[in-house]
């Protein structure tokens, strides 16, 4: 076996990184910038892990930001759990930000890590003294493609096939491949990022066997299934909240993305919040436009 070590243009390998106990299960933890910085949490998306920040969390911790990220549960080099849960993903993180500090900081999160955020800054409004929500809003605009009379029968399959699938979640195990395999099957979900990125993904996500590669992801999990959650939970609280807060959209519609629209969470926003699409940027658009995003958010944080 021999290890491929790939790089990319600007990434770089966090500063600092630890284990930290949340109710018992290990989570791991990274730092870029110095110890004498400005704390500033960082929360990824689903199925992502925290070095996906390798490019981005650099250009905070270059204007002086202490820059902490961690692996969610099940994600990275985080630790498994026998199952999931939206509060657990809110409790770890509360662990890692006080690892490292019990003052308020500024929360940035993307996608699944900006809801996070979102329910962070309403539940323990003492710990954020501002929000960034990368293309993490949510939206009840989905609307359902099943008469209302069909729908009992629907919920009676589905809850059927999520029980078939914990059954059998024990004896999963990801698809090994080569790391060009890896980075092919992540671009069927992230088409507008690079080649040469999703290479090096491969590289800092996952684990090299005998076999091949694989990310290092919980093969139990799948989409939706960080626990119960519903948008209208989320904007529901997001006028309560408190702190000032920058909420960017990424206009080009993606897989992965949440497919919300300005108009869908204008009306929701907190007193004063800025919302600001931007145009002909997917999903990732803190990847795909990492200095222009990065820059927004140091003139919002200043």
């Amino acid at each position: 076996m021999t290890t491929s070590v790939r790089t990319f243009p600007g990434a770089k390998t966090p500063d600092r990184s630890w284990i930290v106990d949340s109710s018992g299960l290990s989570i791991a933890a990274y730092q870029w910038g110095s110890e004498s910085g400005r704390p500033l949490l960082l929360a990824h998306g689903g199925f992502d892990f925290a070095r996906t920040m390798d490019r981005f969390a650099p250009l905070l911790a270059a204007q002086g930001w202490k820059v902490i990220a961690w692996d969610h549960r099940g994600h990275g080099n985080s630790e498994h759990a026998a199952l999931y849960s939206w509060d657990a993903d809110i409790r770890d993180g509360v662990a890692v930000l006080d690892s490292v500090t019990t003052e308020a900081v500024p929360v940035v999160g993307h996608s699944k890590g900006g809801a996070l955020a979102l329910t962070l800054a309403t539940i323990r409004p003492d710990r954020v003294s501002a929000l960034v929500n990368l293309d993490g809003l949510p939206s009840h605009r989905t609307v359902p493609d099943i008469p209302d009379r069909e729908r009992t029968r629907v919920m009676a399959s589905d809850l059927t096939n999520r029980l078939d699938f914990r059954r059998r979640a024990h004896e999963g195990a990801r698809k090994p491949g080569t790391i060009e395999e890896l980075a092919a099957r992540r671009k069927k979900m992230n088409p507008r990022l690079s080649d040469d990125w999703l290479e090096y993904l491969v590289t800092v996500g996952g684990s090299e066997s005998d076999d091949g590669w694989r990310w290092n992801l919980d093969a139990s999990m799948r989409f939706g299934g960080f626990g119960p959650f519903r948008p209208e939970w989320s904007l529901a609280r997001m006028p309560g909240i408190a702190v000032p807060m920058l909420a960017m959209l990424g206009t080009e519609q993606e897989e992965m993305g949440w497919g919300t629209l300005p108009e869908d969470v204008e009306p929701w926003l907190p007193p004063g919040a800025k919302l600001m699409p931007l145009e002909g940027v997917g999903h990732f658009l803190h990847i795909e436009k990492p200095d222009l995003v990065a820059n927004l958010i140091l003139e919002f944080l200043a």
